[in-house]
């Protein structure tokens, strides 16, 4: 189970560079719950899509896993991701804490950023 949940991960974060949001969605169980990030309203079916959505403007993506950890269903890592929109660059670095299913897809995720924390620069 540990490495399906890695391989999700990867998959996660690879997707979060190329998308498109339909793929990022797939990655979740039918009655998976988001709130991204924590303290947001959580989100679940199509309102999860129309979260990754907002990647697919994007000109330039690139995000980077630096670690994982794994505990039987459960997952926290960290990675960082860098966008570029309107002459700007913006970088996120955050840590998702998510659960999953027996299939690998994942049933929850809580993402930990502090939207004053994003890093906006002009190209």
């Amino acid at each position: 189970m540990a490495q399906a949940i890695r391989e999700t991960i990867e998959q996660y974060v690879e997707l979060m560079t190329t998308g498109p949001a339909p793929k990022l969605a797939a990655l979740y169980a039918p009655d998976a719950v988001v709130e991204d990030p924590i303290g947001s309203e959580p989100r679940r079916g199509a309102a999860i899509e129309e979260l990754y959505a907002a990647l697919d403007v994007m000109e330039q993506r690139k995000a980077e896993l630096h670690t994982a950890r794994v505990n039987g269903t459960h997952a926290a890592f960290w990675f960082t991701l860098v966008t570029e929109v309107n002459g700007h660059r913006m970088t996120l670095s955050a840590i998702d804490v998510m659960e999953f299913d027996d299939e690998g897809r994942i049933v929850s995720m809580r993402a930990y950023w502090d939207p004053a924390e994003l890093q906006f620069e002009p190209i």
